[in-house]
């Protein structure tokens, strides 16, 4: 966060010795306002910029492995333009590269996901998949993990049939 307001600073400082410039090669015709307006406009841009970059930045970062199953886009009021073009500020990755099947049930499938956030840090949540009911969980050592052909109680949360973790997961513990 340090860094990326060091950097808008000198955006907005560089933006801003462009129009000195041109102030100088038009024999200062042009109005001394025009500096602190495109330091205004470069920090603006910079930071637009890197809203937009974000989320293809931080997914390039992910390990093999590691896999984008959901992305949040948004819009808001105080950042007009991403009514014309809303932008990805969230999203959850998946790694299912580590993801393990229980021993007792092989409907059961343990996984980690990622929760990225624009400015925040990365959350991990450990999930147990139940790929026959089509149902998640959250894991702790609470959770009762059911045995082939049992019931589940009402820990266990409905997936849809095309969740990109279900569909991801368990076509992947199938064909193992």
């Amino acid at each position: 966060m340090l860094w990326e307001l060091l950097a808008t600073i000198i955006a907005g400082v560089g933006a801003a010795g462009i129009a000195l410039l041109l102030r100088k090669f038009t024999s200062q015709r042009l109005p001394r306002y025009w500096v602190p307006v495109f330091a205004g406009l470069g920090m603006l841009i910079f930071q637009i910029h890197g809203e937009y970059n974000w989320f293809r930045h931080q997914s390039g970062l992910l390990p093999q492995g590691v896999t984008v199953v959901r992305t949040i886009e948004s819009s808001s009021w105080w950042r007009p333009w991403s009514y014309l073009k809303p932008h990805t500020l969230q999203f959850v990755a998946m790694d299912s590269k580590n993801a393990s099947s229980n021993q007792h049930n092989a409907d059961l499938m343990l996984v980690d996901l990622y929760f990225f956030e624009h400015r925040q840090p990365a959350r991990r949540i450990k999930q147990v998949i139940h790929c026959a009911l089509q149902k998640r969980a959250l894991y702790s050592d609470t959770l009762p993990l059911p045995k082939p052909g049992e019931a589940i109680d009402e820990s266990w949360q409905p997936l849809e049939a095309n969740d990109v973790v279900l569909l991801q997961l368990c076509k992947t513990s199938r064909s193992d």
